[in-house]
């Protein structure tokens, strides 16, 4: 099974924590969310992230302090520092403080996720292509987009990480319980058909106006795409 990148954002703004977290969870990563530097602290210091995103201005305590405070206990979980103070000497300061990296505001959140992914390999998390292939069908994890035979195909955001876990796992089969887990994040069955409407759809997408099918519902197993002629249903 793949593990997903798990990251903590310290960040005091609600309405930008709440589109980070989003926009993080469409890119398949996992959040957790302080709003303040003491919380920031505590939940870092007790929890394994692979990335924290901390805003430099904080309340309660300042995000330098924060990661200064993490490094004097050991802690060494790649920082990527997100402030509006953007000029030089604000970035040498953060990066001397224990950040990694340092990214001003405004910013693209492209550039954001592309950072977070380099800290998170930097600390030694699996390393993830940036493009998966199973046959003509292609996902691009970074430009968010699916492509066969050169041709877009445009996805629902949940129908991407569906997309992109199957890839992931590519020739291998892929339960229901795994797909809740790691595509829709919860932890049991809520009795519904949810699964089998996304793959149906997903299905029709992937597979219309092209000869060879690739995603294949394994009978009491669960789903598997797979670059190879036999259908199995």
């Amino acid at each position: 099974m793949v593990t997903r990148m798990k990251i903590l954002i310290v960040e005091d703004d609600l309405e930008a924590a709440a589109y980070l977290a989003k926009a993080f969870r469409e890119a398949g990563i996992v959040s957790d969310h302080a709003s303040d530097g003491e919380s920031g602290l505590f939940m870092a210091s007790e929890n394994a992230y692979d990335v924290l995103v901390v805003d430099r201005m904080l309340p309660r305590r300042d995000g330098l302090s924060l990661i200064t405070e993490l490094r004097r206990r050991d802690i060494h979980t790649p920082v990527l520092i997100l402030s509006a103070l953007g000029q030089v000497d604000d970035r040498v300061t953060g990066l001397r403080a224990g950040g990694d990296d340092y990214l001003p505001k405004p910013y693209a959140f492209n550039e954001l996720l592309a950072r977070v992914e380099v800290l998170g390999r930097r600390k030694g998390a699996p390393e993830q292509d940036m493009v998966y292939r199973v046959g003509d069908l292609e996902l691009d994890r970074l430009a968010h987009s699916v492509r066969r035979q050169g041709k877009e195909i445009p996805l629902q955001p949940r129908e991407f990480r569906l997309l992109e876990y199957l890839m992931k796992n590519a020739g291998q089969v892929v339960t229901r319980t795994m797909l809740l887990e790691n595509v829709w994040d919860y932890h049991f069955d809520p009795q519904t058909n949810v699964i089998d409407v996304h793959v149906s759809r997903l299905r029709s997408k992937i597979e219309k106006d092209f000869d060879m099918p690739l995603l294949r519902t394994v009978r009491g197993a669960g789903y598997m795409i797979k670059d190879d002629h036999r259908t199995e249903t």
